[in-house]
């Protein structure tokens, strides 16, 4: 029999500890990534394409875990994500050579995959869609608390103890997280029957859902690109890995700071709007950082990628969920996949030029990518029209 403490457990409260455990992974080690270089005395390009090879496999299977958790549950396809996700991020404290590194965050980076995803569906499947962006955003603070303990963290303990320590703390919190997600009810879920093939064949004859998943893959190069650099680039201009993993952590906070905001303005203002703020603090942070990498600019930088993150990912996020419902799981799997592969390819022409110390190069190349991605995602967005009522419990 379950306890008054677990009967009383909202399923949000739930779903941003997923969000902030799987995020905790992801950005635990661009704060160490110097520091990993020099412990294993490896060009920090090697590293780089290490943690690329945890974006490209967390993409990459995001259709797996689409259709694995149509099958089996979302709640299940959480729980056991996490509990092997747990036992590989121990795994990569032990790491003492980069192709060893790059397996073993490779599969975190899988298995983390399904996290967060899982959450999101799991939203689009109990709340209703007129006010889903209000969760949505509810679930980011849980991606912002993530963002800002493994950042700060991450610097502080690379320079102080050991990088290894922050993939042991995320394992041990992804195991804790598995056993207590026991509590959390499975939605009740509209099977269409088929093979995995006809959710993608939706996907494929659908205009602008392909639109909404190559937004994603545009987003994932400069908005996660940019935070995976920032760290890196600002060591490079001469600050610690403490100093660092500071600033990254400010966007942490930022992200708390204004997904309240946005998720009360969704109600309010269009989402075309939303959009274009969005895109603006983003061109402004990447334009920012081409010209300097100086601690204060990263600071500024901060800032400004919380708010494009709450601003125009949440309204990207959100609109996954609604642009083809009969496929909501393949769609926001392919999204989640998109927007990674889009970091990951980032990280790999990165992973170029890092060596050099030619940061301000890529963040004018996002710069660039950013005004494309803004204006055709805000007029898209602007002309659609949501396909008929959901039936969801609000």
């Amino acid at each position: 029999m379950s306890t008054v403490a677990e009967r009383r457990t909202r399923p949000i409260r739930l779903l941003q500890a997923t969000a902030f455990v799987a995020t905790f992974d992801r950005f635990a080690m661009p704060p160490m990534l110097v520091a990993i270089a020099h412990d294993l005395d490896t060009p920090l390009g090697s590293v780089v394409r290490a943690a690329g090879a945890y974006f490209l496999a967390y993409g990459l299977s995001q259709p797996l875990w689409g259709s694995v958790s149509d099958r089996f549950g979302r709640v299940a396809t959480m729980r056991v994500t996490l509990l092997l996700a747990g036992l590989c991020s121990i795994a990569s404290a032990a790491a003492t050579s980069v192709p060893y590194l790059t397996v073993t965050r490779g599969l975190c980076g899988g298995l983390f995959g399904a996290a967060y995803p899982a959450a999101l569906i799991y939203l689009g499947d109990t709340v209703a869609a007129a006010v889903r962006q209000r969760d949505v955003s509810r679930l980011m603070v849980g991606v912002a608390l993530g963002t800002a303990v493994a950042s700060v963290g991450a610097g502080v303990v690379a320079d102080v103890l050991t990088w290894r320590l922050m993939f042991v703390l995320t394992g041990v919190a992804a195991l804790v997280l598995a056993w207590r997600l026991r509590v959390l009810p499975e939605p009740e879920r509209e099977h269409h029957g088929g093979s995995f093939l006809r959710p993608v064949g939706l996907v494929a004859h659908s205009p602008v859902t392909l639109f909404v998943l190559l937004c994603a893959l545009l987003e994932g190069a400069v908005l996660l690109g940019t935070i995976t650099l920032l760290p890196p680039a600002l060591e490079d201009a001469g600050a610690s890995t403490t100093v660092a993993g500071l600033v990254t952590g400010v966007y942490g906070v930022s992200v708390f700071a204004f997904a309240g905001f946005v998720g009360r303005f969704s109600q309010r203002w269009p989402a075309w709007r939303l959009i274009v703020v969005g895109a603006v603090a983003a061109l402004a942070a990447c334009v920012a950082l081409a010209l300097s990498q100086q601690v204060a600019v990263g600071v500024l930088v901060a800032v400004l990628l919380g708010l494009a993150w709450t601003a125009m990912h949440s309204t990207l996020q959100t609109w996954a969920t609604e642009v083809l419902p009969r496929a909501r799981a393949t769609v926001v799997s392919f999204f989640a996949g998109s927007l990674f592969v889009g970091s990951s390819l980032a990280a790999l022409v990165a992973s170029r030029v890092a060596d050099d110390g030619r940061f301000g190069v890529l963040f004018a190349a996002n710069a660039v990518l950013v005004v494309p991605l803004g204006l055709g995602a805000a007029g898209v967005r602007a002309r659609w029209k949501r396909p008929g009522p959901e039936t969801s419990e609000p």
